[in-house]
């Protein structure tokens, strides 16, 4: 089951069915479904990916996903789940753009790689971060991810493959 995380200024807990409207408000956007998965989506695909953390994720136990909050409200989405990019463990993680700016995508990602390391055991873990996304990479860089690869998308576009070790910092 997913645990509850905190941080100096979040809370990352299991998701809960109430939280559906605020999931399809920060996949619907734009400036942040565009560097997720396949990019938008439509709202019904939205509602029915926020049900299958229920109906597979959670109840299959498959990987750990947080609504993340500060100060009670709803900031965020994050996870930590197996890949098929590298024979790891990839961070994902979302903000609303409410958010950005303020260090929350810093603290946030820490959280879910000493998550990684201290609770699963990891020794490294992966990001897959669009190229264009300099917000993100900037991120990732800060807190000693370091670029693996380049993969070249099916529609041209590039994606990063990061890493972080544990005895990175």
């Amino acid at each position: 089951m997913t645990p509850t995380l905190r941080t100096e200024r979040l809370l990352l807990e299991p998701y809960a069915p109430e939280d559906e409207e605020d999931f399809v408000t920060l996949f619907q956007d734009r400036r942040v479904s565009q560097w997720m998965g396949d990019g938008p989506a439509t709202e019904a695909e939205c509602r029915a990916l926020f049900g299958r953390i229920f109906t597979k994720v959670y109840a299959q136990d498959s990987f750990d996903v947080w609504a993340v909050r500060r100060n009670g409200r709803f900031a965020g989405h994050a996870e930590i789940k197996p890949t098929d990019v590298a024979d790891g463990y990839e961070i994902i993680y979302a903000l609303a753009p409410g958010m950005w700016g303020s260090g929350l995508g810093r603290e946030l990602a820490l959280a879910i790689v000493a998550y990684g390391f201290d609770v699963l055991g990891l020794t490294e873990v992966y990001a897959t971060v669009a190229a264009p996304n300099l917000a993100s990479l900037a991120v990732l860089d800060r807190i000693g991810f370091e670029h693996v690869r380049d993969m070249t998308e099916d529609d041209g576009g590039v994606t990063r493959v990061l890493t972080r070790r544990r005895d990175a910092l």
